[in-house]
């Protein structure tokens, strides 16, 4: 990450254009710590080794986490791990129009998963599928979305899961227009039954004006929504230090509400960070900025190519932190699961592997009349017209008028 002493500004009364001076060993070393360990207010609970990390802040908000509950977690970032890696090779093989992977993004996407409340929001761009599996939308409906074949297979209202949104930092707009409308509604406060909205968006969407006018709409209002940004260090192929001279959270302080780091790698962490910041939304604090330090050990896409922009040696470096190894390596050391654990685990995500792949040989393609469903909320007449027409044409198509 560049520091402020690492540039050179212009000269009193003009002069050159800035250009990067050359950096101290101090200040190399500090750059590194940065990129490998997210900084000194990094939240972490369980370390890569998978030893439990205290801390008093945040214990609290996983207090209910025992080894039941671990072990649950650890089954589903196993299972989105593996949904993911079918999906890549459904692509691959031409069954899907592109893929996104989430591959070393689970623990961020579970942890924040698992921290929402029935009753909250959730708002994804298009790499959230462990946050999908979480709302109970099935991968085999997201298949459908990269497919081509349908916008969302999920109904958003029932899942309180929005559908995917492609264009980048969009989704930060509707959400904190969403969470505008909670607060109006006065669906926020003490009660049990308070709402908030979670909205999900990558480090190079912080460059998008989009998601800087979410942030100052959020202030104005005290929208009770969590920006929940993954850092996974690449937007495609520019890294996050040609995107921000600070650490992205640190941006919240601009706009007059919180940010904080959380190792998003670490599914413990992450929920309970999450589970802090969707607490502040529901009691009426206002939004809150969360960026989990995570890395996408994948490319951007499958039509991306990462070794043409970064280093294998960071990518292994990354392995280290594997956010599904540390907590196998908690459950181990502790004595908390056996090898039948493990084995059943795997187990069950090769089925679901296997689900996913037979349902998308079995995909139909839509009818060509599903191009005017759930365009508009009420029946609209030019619609209406254009449906007609297209049934004239296609009855006539049928009886050989054409």
């Amino acid at each position: 990450m560049s520091s402020p002493e690492q540039w050179t500004h212009p000269e009193p009364g003009g002069g050159p254009a800035a250009t990067a001076a050359t950096p101290t060993r101090e200040q190399v070393l500090a750059g590194l710590r940065a990129t490998n360990e997210g900084g000194a207010e990094l939240v972490e609970l369980l370390t890569p080794e998978g030893e439990r990390v205290a801390n008093p802040e945040f214990d609290p908000y996983v207090a209910d986490i025992g080894a039941e509950e671990l072990r649950r977690l650890y089954r589903d970032m196993v299972l989105v791990r593996r949904a993911d890696r079918e999906g890549n090779a459904l692509q691959r093989q031409g069954q899907l129009g592109i893929w996104v992977p989430l591959l070393g993004q689970e623990a961020a996407q579970i942890g924040a998963g698992r921290a929402l409340k029935p009753q909250d929001m959730a708002f994804p761009s298009y790499r959230e599928h462990g946050v999908a599996w979480c709302r109970g939308v099935r991968p085999e409906q997201i298949l459908a979305t990269f497919r081509g074949t349908e916008h969302s297979e999920w109904d958003p209202v029932a899942h309180r899961f929005h559908p995917y949104t492609i264009v980048i930092g969009n989704q930060v707009l509707n959400a904190t227009g969403y969470a505008m409308g909670q607060r109006f509604e006065g669906k926020v406060g003490p009660e049990s039954d308070a709402e908030a909205t979670m909205v999900f968006f990558g480090d190079g969407a912080t460059s998008q004006g989009d998601v800087h006018e979410g942030f100052v709409w959020a202030a104005v209002y005290d929208a009770p929504v969590v920006f929940f940004c993954q850092n996974n260090q690449w937007a495609i192929s520019e890294p996050t230090e040609r995107q921000s001279r600070l650490p992205l959270y640190q941006r919240a302080r601009g706009y007059g509400f919180p940010g904080i780091r959380v190792d998003g790698n670490d599914v413990l962490a992450s929920l309970a960070v999450s589970r802090w910041a969707l607490e502040e939304c529901r009691s009426g604090n206002g939004p809150v900025l969360i960026e989990a330090f995570t890395y996408r050990m994948d490319a951007h896409t499958t039509s991306d190519d990462p070794t043409r922009y970064r280093l294998s040696d960071e990518l292994e470096a990354w392995k280290l932190k594997d956010p599904i190894e540390r907590v196998r390596a908690y459950l181990v050391r502790n004595g908390l699961a056996e090898a039948d654990f493990f084995e059943q685990v795997q187990v069950d995500a090769d089925q679901l592997a296997s689900e996913l792949r037979a349902y998308c040989f079995s995909m139909p393609d839509p009818p060509a009349d599903r191009i005017f469903r759930n365009v508009y909320a009420e029946p609209n007449p030019l619609l209406e017209k254009e449906r007609a027409e297209y049934a004239a044409y296609q009855a006539g198509f049928e009886g050989g008028a054409h």
